[in-house]
């Protein structure tokens, strides 16, 4: 079973200011929750028991989200507000569910990881990148924990992306293809187009073995002068099954202005009492 989860939450959201210079990136609301806290249901519909976050300086209101805020509690109690009330409560995890580590230096993706070490012990564990808002029934990661308990091995989620765009990620090379699940047998990061191996590229959710902490603790660095997930990733293939899944829904780049706006407008259209005003004002506009 995969019952941990690290989420990477030191970046500085630098493709979000000014509006990330004194709030968290993963902070910032999608209609009426933060960022994180998809992720964080993504990650509970999955079956993930202890969820890990490895934060940075000026981070403290992630640990405030969720946490009880007493006095609104009491607040909202005393005037009634039963609804309200349940939306900052009902949700939070019990108290031994969560764990924080701080990521003290900015060295990448890979070190972020890594500094979870000690938290996910030598179990199996899920990693969801915050940005990445993906929204599918089932969720992508209990998909992604399906595949591993059939497989034992990695899973990573991948989805098609333009030839261009391929110097944006980390692409996988991939061997036997049965339209949902691939074999991967190699995988760059950020690769230019004419040098991509496919166009299958990984989206921020991973399951990992422990032994991936056997290769970033050689604290080697790769692309653009940091230690890459990508590549200690790499190092495991060969050596244990390693599988891309096809992720079928819908993905939102949170970290980038316009698919940060996509995901408040797709998420406003969702919601019944949204809709209708919601068609009205983007008629405004087209």
């Amino acid at each position: 079973m995969i019952r941990k989860a690290v989420f990477p939450v030191a970046g500085l959201g630098t493709r979000m200011l000014p509006a990330t210079k004194a709030m968290p990136k993963e902070m910032l609301p999608v209609v009426d929750k933060p960022i994180i806290q998809y992720a964080f249901e993504e990650a509970r519909a999955a079956g993930i028991e202890h969820f890990i976050f490895v934060t940075g300086r000026a981070k403290s209101s992630i640990e405030d989200h969720f946490d009880h805020a007493y006095e609104l509690n009491d607040t909202l109690e005393l005037k009634g507000k039963a609804a309200e009330l349940g939306s900052v409560t009902d949700w939070l995890p019990k108290p031994g569910e969560l764990s924080y580590t701080r990521q003290q230096k900015p060295l990448g993706l890979g070190h972020a990881v890594w500094c979870a070490r000690e938290l996910v012990g030598d179990e199996p564990f899920a990693v969801l990148l915050v940005d990445e808002l993906l929204q599918s029934d089932p969720p992508c990661l209990k998909e992604m924990v399906d595949v591993h308990q059939q497989t034992g091995g990695n899973v990573v989620s991948v989805m098609e992306v333009p030839q261009d765009h391929t110097n944006r990620y980390g692409i996988l090379d991939i061997g036997a293809d049965d339209g949902r699940m691939v074999e991967a047998r190699g995988m760059v990061e950020k690769p230019s187009p004419s040098q991509a191996p496919s166009r299958l590229a990984l989206i921020g959710r991973y399951v990992l073995l422990p032994k991936v902490f056997q290769h970033l603790d050689k604290q080697e660095t790769g692309a653009g002068g940091e230690i890459q997930l990508t590549d200690a990733m790499e190092k495991m293939l060969g050596t244990t099954p390693f599988h891309g899944l096809r992720f079928q829904g819908q993905r939102y780049d949170c970290g980038s202005r316009l698919g940060y706006l996509e995901a408040i407008v797709a998420n406003a259209m969702e919601r019944p009492e949204l809709q209708a005003g919601m068609t009205s004002i983007l008629k405004r506009y087209l």
